[in-house]
């Protein structure tokens, strides 16, 4: 299972061209199969720039797969630590929210799609987080 970052869907509904959407466009062709979190369908959705396209958005990545915490208490304890992990590191992290998103796709044995260099830090500190494209 590929989980597909905010970074990557914003790129892609931009028509941007990067090595993570061109491997998003494959999967798409492919019928492969991708998930989203809570906080990534967030995140779209706030991208919106009208009702009608909120409609659109919500609809869409409403009906597709999703990937929830493990744990509703740990797995947020276990997101802080990737942040404390990193830090020790000197890696900083600019958002907790791709900490939650790294910390799902490790429980979900889920490969990250990315376009964040914010994930290329943290994995390089967190080995379990595994990066696709």
């Amino acid at each position: 299972m590929i989980l597909v970052d905010t970074s990557v869907w914003i790129g892609y509904l931009r028509g941007a061209q990067t090595t993570a959407i061109r491997t998003l466009d494959q999967m798409l062709a492919d019928e492969m199969p991708f998930a989203l979190t809570g906080v990534i369908y967030q995140e779209i959705l706030q991208g919106a720039d009208s009702n009608e396209s909120y409609a659109r958005l919500a609809d869409y990545f409403g009906s597709q797969r999703f990937l929830h915490p493990v744990d509703n208490i740990e797995t947020y304890a276990l997101a802080a630590a990737i942040y404390m992990r990193c830090r020790r590191a000197g890696v900083t992290i600019r958002s907790t929210i791709d900490c939650l998103i790294a910390q799902i796709a490790i429980e979900h044995g889920a490969g990250l799609l990315h376009d964040d260099r914010d994930f290329v830090q943290m994995a390089s500190v967190v080995s379990e987080l595994e990066l696709v494209g």
